[in-house]
């Protein structure tokens, strides 16, 4: 019998079938390591490549140039009023007290870039201080009083019920939110979007009954001073809820200056309302109670259910949060107690 040189050195067809397959795996096996080698290097190559600063938008720029604008043609020939404060008085004090809110960028110009640990103590930082701002907000409307306040509700009543209107309207905006998951701002969308405008309404809402204050402080028996001093205390007021604002904004690779046009433009209501409050002073006594409970309900939800919960998964460290976060609640009720004080003693 005749022997194939297979058959002769033993190999049967069946193992060289094996022994092909075989083969080609281990091709396969290499050019796939080979592939993952470079992809890896690739990666490690983009990861080493230092991050690009944000750069200021084109409408970043023109509304930086239409807030300089609106300052210098809205300026009063004399800031201190004489006599009777006029409606340009009442809007210029209105509109300083909310550019004062920009200010609250400023420390984080010596930290623009935070892993996320340090956004985590930002957002406790924000939580503290707005909780501390949504107590005072509330205290003070259930203190109110006024002698041109001629409401047969009582005003703890009424910023009861502004609270509660609060809460449903923040919970109403999360869930219109929630269901439009199409809206984003720049690269902002998902979760972070909803966050930050959440924020962003809540610092809004507030502002509302601050230029109301500002307003009605102007029309008062001693308007020009008065309402020169409460215009001053909600500028120093406004710096740190500036920052409660800045402080979720530029971890998301927002721009310096885009930042601090969203922190002012939370307080645009204050001039906006300071000027009909301080016309139409006795029709807005009555109701500032209700905008005061609104914004410290609104602003308590969002402080609570969004920036602490996101400050815990962050920071990993419930000690941590709880502590960042109460002395920043702590040092906000200093400031607005000492703000008050000095405000009584005028």
């Amino acid at each position: 019998m005749v022997q194939t040189r297979a058959q002769r050195s033993g190999d049967t067809p069946q193992r060289q079938l094996r022994s092909v397959s075989q083969t080609r795996s281990a091709a396969k096996k290499a050019a796939a390591n080979g592939a993952d080698k470079v992809a890896s290097k690739k990666t490690d190559e983009v990861a080493e490549q230092p991050r690009q600063p944000p750069t200021a938008s084109k409408a970043t720029i023109v509304g930086t140039v239409v807030v300089a604008l609106i300052s210098y043609f809205t300026l009063p020939d004399s800031l201190q009023p004489v006599g009777r404060p006029t409606v340009q008085h009442v809007w210029y004090y209105g509109w300083i007290s909310a550019l004062s809110t920009g200010l609250g960028v400023v420390p984080l110009i010596f930290a623009p870039d935070l892993d996320k640990y340090w956004v985590g103590v930002s957002n406790a930082v924000a939580a503290g201080m707005m909780i501390a701002a949504s107590y005072s907000l509330m205290a003070e409307g259930c203190t109110f009083e006024e002698p041109d306040d001629k409401s047969e509700i009582s005003s703890s009543m009424r910023t009861i019920i502004g609270g509660v209107l609060g809460l449903c309207f923040i919970v109403g905006t999360k869930r219109f939110l929630e269901h439009h998951e199409e809206y984003h701002i720049g690269d902002l969308a998902g979760a972070d979007f909803r966050r930050i405008m959440l924020i962003i309404f809540v610092m809004t809402l507030h502002s509302f009954s601050e230029g109301v204050g500002i307003g009605v402080s102007f029309g008062g028996e001693n308007g020009s001073e008065l309402g020169v001093f409460i215009s001053a205390s909600l500028a120093v007021h406004n710096v740190p809820e500036g920052l409660a604002v800045a402080v979720v904004l530029l971890p998301q690779r927002v721009h310096l200056l885009t930042a601090a046009l969203w922190c002012i433009g939370t307080s645009i209501p204050q001039p906006l309302m300071a000027v009909p409050a301080f016309i139409f002073v006795h029709y807005f006594i009555p109701i500032l109670p209700v905008g005061l409970g609104f914004a410290g309900g609104a602003m308590a939800w969002v402080a609570i259910f969004e920036l602490l919960s996101e400050a815990f998964e962050d920071t990993k460290s419930t000690t941590t949060t709880g502590v960042i976060s109460s002395i920043a609640l702590l040092f906000m009720l200093w400031l607005q107690n000492s703000i008050d004080d000095a405000t009584h003693i005028v």
